[in-house]
């Protein structure tokens, strides 16, 4: 009797677990929709409708975009990352196929000699020197500088590599150079702040608006 019910309580267990991959945990289902894993709307022909339009509107608004390997990147190190950003920058993990579709026939086709592997893309708006110092920053403090080069990225239809990347990225900021050419008409204070605080497409009327009112 003992024997026959011990047998019904491991056959009532194993079906319980029947049904549970080898090796899951919780960590691993945390990252699966993180990195584009195999189920959800995200993969349904809607959602990728939806990834699509939205790297679109990030593009249409980017300055500049990156690309790093995605593979190998905690949540908690993710986490950081983008909290290392600098504002009207957006870190977002994009499938290729997808990526393809949204940079077609835009300034970031060139993008396409870029979809190799896992991607991580930057889209920047405004500040792409500040970017690139914060990633580097990342790497530094993660130890992964070995690991996650930037591969390369586009601006103004023109596809950088790694070096290419790098040197941009030590290009003064847009913050810095604003400064310099409010300095270079020797506007007054407050016209000074009105010229940096200017949108970037919004900059020649800012100068000019300076150098009017400089005008006696």
């Amino acid at each position: 009797m003992i024997n026959r019910t011990l047998f019904i309580l491991f056959i009532g267990s194993a079906a319980a677990f029947s049904n549970q991959p080898w090796g899951s945990s919780t960590r691993s289902s945390t990252l699966q929709p993180l990195f584009g894993g195999g189920s959800g709307v995200a993969t349904s022909l809607e959602g990728k409708k939806s990834t699509v339009q939205t790297v679109k509107g990030l593009l249409q608004d980017s300055e500049m975009v990156f690309t790093i390997p995605a593979s190998s990147i905690t949540v908690a190190e993710m986490q950081k990352l983008r909290r290392s950003m600098p504002e009207g920058t957006t870190v977002k993990v994009v499938k290729n196929t997808l990526m393809e579709r949204a940079v077609e026939g835009t300034d970031y086709e060139v993008a396409t000699s870029l979809l190799t592997g896992a991607n991580l893309w930057f889209f920047i708006e405004d500040d792409i020197s500040a970017t690139i110092k914060a990633y580097n920053g990342f790497l530094k403090d993660c130890g992964k500088k070995d690991t996650h080069p930037i591969l390369g990225g586009v601006t103004e239809g023109i596809s950088y590599d790694t070096k290419g990347v790098e040197a941009i990225g030590k290009l003064p900021s847009k913050q810095e150079l604003y400064a310099k050419i409010a300095g270079s008409i020797k506007a007054v204070p407050t016209k000074v702040a009105r010229v940096i605080k200017a949108p970037g497409n919004k900059l020649a009327r800012a100068i000019k608006l300076a150098a009017d009112e400089k005008s006696p």
